[in-house]
């Protein structure tokens, strides 16, 4: 399984790929590729998901350049690229901080 640094250099590289799910998220969230990379440099884990339906994943936080919050949830099992499972922009109301859930 891979560490948070690995996820971290993956993700700020470019080395990542969409589950179909994240995919069509990010085309109707407007989140482009660029946004990704920005927020995987400085990406924390706020939820762990050892047990996950296909590999263990964890959920993200992190900002873009811009000040824009992203939850990316990522799969932790290969160790060549980042696969993300989903993503999008926390909602305040459902989020303290955007690190812990109401």
């Amino acid at each position: 399984m891979k560490t948070l640094a690995e996820v971290q250099n993956q993700l700020s590289a470019g080395w990542f790929e969409f589950s179909r799910h994240a995919f069509k998220r990010a085309i109707e969230r407007n989140i482009s590729d660029l946004e990704i990379k920005q927020a995987g440099k400085n990406a924390r884990i706020i939820e762990n998901y050892p047990e996950d339906k296909y590999s263990p994943s964890c959920l993200l936080l992190s900002f873009t350049k811009t000040g824009r919050p992203l939850h990316i949830q990522v799969s932790l099992a290969d160790p060549d690229m980042v696969k993300i499972i989903t993503l999008y922009s926390p909602n305040k109301t459902n989020w303290d901080n955007y690190s812990r859930r109401r």
